[in-house]
C-alpha cells in the first residue's frame, strides 16, 4: 500500500509539475501569440496612420485651392460691383432729370433693342 501511495503521491507531484509546465508553455505560447497579434495590430495602425496622413495632405491641398479660387472670385465681385455702381449712378442721373424727351428716347431705344433681339432669335 505504501508503494501505491508513493506512486499516487509521485503521480500527483509529477502531474502538478507537468500541468505547471504545460501551463507555463501555454502561457508562453499565448504571450507569444499576443505579441504577434500586437505586431499585426501595430502594422495595421501604421498603415491607417499613413493613409490618414496622405488623406489630410490631400484635404489641405484641396482647401488651399478652394481658398485661392474664392479669393479670385471675391476680387472679381468687387470689380463688378464697382462697374455696376457706376452704371447705377448714370441711371440715377438720367432718371433724376425731368426731361421727358430723354426718358422717351431711353424707353424707345430699349423697346427697339428688345424687338431686334426678338426677331433675330426667332
Amino acid at each position: 500500500m505504501n508503494s501505491r501511495r508513493e506512486r499516487g503521491n509521485r503521480a500527483a507531484l509529477f502531474d502538478g509539475i507537468e500541468e505547471g509546465g504545460i501551463r507555463a508553455s501555454s502561457s508562453y505560447s499565448s504571450h507569444e501569440i499576443d505579441e504577434h497579434e500586437n505586431e499585426r495590430a501595430i502594422d495595421g495602425l501604421q498603415d491607417r496612420v499613413s493613409f490618414l496622413k496622405k488623406l489630410s495632405g490631400d484635404i489641405h491641398e484641396e482647401v488651399d485651392t478652394h481658398n485661392r479660387m474664392l479669393d479670385r472670385m471675391g476680387n472679381d465681385m468687387d470689380s463688378s460691383r464697382g462697374v455696376l455702381s457706376g452704371t447705377m449712378d448714370k441711371f440715377k442721373m438720367v432718371f433724376e432729370t425731368k426731361s421727358s424727351r430723354r426718358m422717351f428716347t431711353l424707353v424707345a431705344s430699349f423697346v427697339v433693342l428688345f424687338l431686334v433681339v426678338y426677331y433675330l432669335t426667332r
